[in-house]
């Protein structure tokens, strides 16, 4: 059955990361414009081309890092045959070896959450991202579901201050007070890895939040966007990883990139050796941050 899982998501991550030895993940963003020259060319489907180019950018990052994480509004937009595609995809990164992240930013509540959960297992997906604005009944749906959510505690978009850095009254800011949240909820859901199937969304350009955020979500997987193209570098991701952290897994961070490695030049190359090119490079990258 699709999203039928022998273990919890946690040790699931944890096993891809050690399998490959850099906690990183490539964000499968599609854009028809930025797409290469010779797919826009060939297909004249706007989702022929999409789902030709995540076919190969998922043979080219296979068994180079341990997750992918597939955006879902880039195929939403194209309706049933966008959503269709997105199946197809998330499943075939499946059987790669990938564990698959579907990127939609849930936020509702009880039987609503408990729908959403369904169509992420359907879809194929390992974990997906939520908001978890709504409090436990936005989220627990989802675990129940045995799925492993990324909940947004502090993203990487500027804008994102004008929410998260608002100071409360009890001298927290609302960023902090998700944060608690977050740890509040995962303190039961562990894996046999030690870390939590409950993981935060936490930008690599909030970096100077880093230490704070790590205290209270001690066993949270942080999923960081923001590194490549947004300006996040490597050291800012050292500053996320846990302290006590022995192995590429236990240092509780999963680093995505996008539009540095999916749309990589490759000068005479083929636009698919680019890609791996550049996968391998931002592996590399994480790896060597933590030796």
């Amino acid at each position: 059955m699709p999203g039928s899982f022998p273990i919890p998501f946690s040790d699931l991550l944890a096993h891809a990361i050690d399998r490959v030895g850099s906690p990183v993940c490539v964000g499968l963003d599609p854009v028809l414009e930025m797409l290469p020259a010779e797919l826009r060319a060939r297909h004249h489907e706007p989702i022929a081309a999409i789902d030709e180019f995540s076919r190969e950018v998922l043979k080219a990052i296979a068994g180079v890092v341990p997750a992918v994480k597939f955006q879902s509004a880039c195929f939403e937009r194209y309706g049933s045959r966008g959503v269709a595609v997105l199946e197809d995809r998330c499943a075939e990164a499946a059987r790669l070896g990938l564990v698959v992240i579907l990127d939609a930013k849930r936020g509702d509540i009880g039987i609503s959450a408990a729908h959403y959960a369904a169509a992420a297992k359907r879809l194929h997906a390992h974990a997906i991202t939520v908001s978890g604005y709504l409090g436990p009944s936005g989220v627990e749906p989802f675990l129940d579901a045995g799925l492993g959510v990324f909940v947004l505690v502090r993203t990487s978009n500027p804008d994102s201050d004008t929410v998260q850095s608002h100071p409360l009254a009890d001298g927290r800011t609302v960023a902090t007070m998700m944060a608690d949240h977050v740890a509040t909820l995962g303190a039961t859901r562990l894996g046999e890895c030690g870390l939590s199937n409950v993981g935060a969304v936490v930008g690599a350009t909030k970096s100077a939040e880093a230490a704070a955020l790590r205290r209270r979500m001690p066993r949270q997987v942080f999923l960081i966007p923001g590194y490549g193209a947004q300006g996040g570098t490597a050291d800012d991701i050292r500053a996320m990883a846990r302290s006590e952290s022995t192995t590429p897994a236990s240092s509780g961070i999963l680093v995505t990139a996008s539009r540095s490695v999916i749309y990589a030049e490759s000068g005479a190359s083929p636009w698919t050796e680019a890609v791996r090119g550049a996968t391998a490079a931002m592996a590399s990258s994480i790896r060597m941050a933590f030796q």
